[in-house]
């Protein structure tokens, strides 16, 4: 259990407290705890009753976030939480995202960092839940890992207010942030949030770190090509090299729509390149090839999760320069 005694949260005269870290505002009475799950009103105070509690912990090749132009073919530290500030009813997670554990391991941020050295990482990955929810611990562990000379990687919804993503960014190199649709009556009705703050969040990112976006496709639902090209419009007024990652659901949780057929995507693959340089298909069983946008050569070639760079050196197209990638 860790007290909050920051700008994140609101104390009001009757004892009910406002946390102000993600648009959802939650206003908490005694006992009560956010939308999030982790975050909890005691005695007029916000605490942390899941500070520093994981729910999972592994190495993972770096594409599985999906990162895909961040030191391709390597592998990273990851760690997972428990809560969200969504409530996607198609979570490929949820048993972790919509759930807590408090009897789960402990770990303090100085002894993650020491575990992601000793395990020959180049950095740390946040992911598997929504990690903004627990920003404290996020943060405390990115200053403490930047000190040791690891790189901080975000898998996250983007769904956090505008104080605290300025006061993250300096700390992160590398994001895959979910953009679920275009669409806001989309995030109202499915996922129990709204689409400007995670777009808002992207521009702020875009220019700051690298930055990929991933679209979980689900047919019927969030597939229509028209949404999946102005999403990919947007990015590209951003950067059009942002890697844009369409995604083939699966049926988990509270759905039962079919899942995505790899030939689903293809009419949406096509629309997201007429903007962006850069843009895979995910969940396929198949690779995904990285050719450079000036010459065609290729530069990463990817089977599954194995990688390898063939056509690029210190980050760029090793026949023309083009930049490629980060490494």
């Amino acid at each position: 259990m860790k007290n909050l005694s920051s700008p994140r949260f609101v104390e009001n005269q009757n004892s009910t407290v406002q946390c102000v870290l993600c648009p959802h505002q939650c206003t908490l009475t005694e006992g009560k705890i956010g939308i999030c799950r982790v975050r909890k009103n005691e005695g007029g105070k916000m605490v942390l009753p899941f500070y520093g509690v994981l729910s999972s912990v592994a190495v993972d090749p770096i594409e599985k976030k999906p990162l895909y132009h961040f030191y391709p073919g390597s592998s990273i530290f990851s760690v997972g939480f428990y809560g969200c500030n969504f409530r996607c009813p198609f979570c490929q997670n949820y048993t972790i995202s919509q759930y807590t554990e408090e009897s789960a391991r402990r770990i303090s941020p100085t002894s993650l960092v020491q575990e992601a050295l000793r395990a020959n990482s180049f950095g740390i990955a946040y992911t598997y839940s929504e990690p903004l929810v627990h920003f404290e611990y996020v943060m405390d562990t990115a200053k403490i890992a930047k000190e040791a000379g690891l790189k901080n990687v975000l898998v996250s919804n983007g769904y956090l207010n505008s104080e605290p993503t300025e006061e993250l960014l300096p700390w992160i190199d590398a994001a895959n942030i979910d953009l679920k649709a275009w669409n806001e009556e989309f995030y109202q009705k499915e996922v129990k949030g709204t689409l400007p703050p995670v777009l808002e969040f992207l521009r702020k990112a875009s220019s700051r770190i690298h930055l990929e976006v991933t679209t979980l496709v689900i047919p019927g639902v969030n597939d229509d090509p028209n949404d999946i090209e102005e999403a990919a419009r947007f990015l590209a007024s951003l950067n059009r090299k942002i890697p844009y990652h369409l995604t083939c659901y699966y049926p988990r949780y509270k759905y039962s729509v079919r899942p995505t057929r790899e030939e689903d995507l293809f009419p949406l693959l096509e629309r997201a390149r007429k903007h962006l340089v850069f843009v895979y298909a995910g969940n396929t069983g198949g690779g995904n090839v990285t050719l450079c946008p000036s010459c065609g050569q290729e530069v990463i070639r990817r089977i599954g999760y194995f990688t390898r760079v063939v056509g690029g050196q210190r980050g760029r197209c090793s026949r023309c320069g083009e930049e490629i990638y980060v490494e």
